[in-house]
């Protein structure tokens, strides 16, 4: 129960950096694109896709640890 917990609350946090992560590097990508050398842009549409997988894996962690929680999963 204890270390189910913690993780959530890590997700929870996971969560957050990664919204956050995801919104810079997609600023970055996209609007501030003139910025950045061809490198620096392709790193950072790579980086936009693993933001996201990681994203999606930290929800996942989330929902498993509310369900054996018995919290309702959202």
């Amino acid at each position: 129960m204890q270390n189910t917990t913690l993780i959530l609350k890590a997700a929870n946090t996971a969560l957050v950096l990664l919204a956050l992560s995801f919104s810079a590097s997609v600023i970055a990508s996209y609007p501030l694109a003139d910025y950045f050398s061809l490198p620096w842009q392709i790193s950072l549409h790579i980086s936009t896709i693993v933001i996201a997988g990681l994203f999606k894996l930290s929800y996942v962690a989330r929902c498993v640890c509310q369900y054996q929680l018995g919290m309702e999963v959202k």
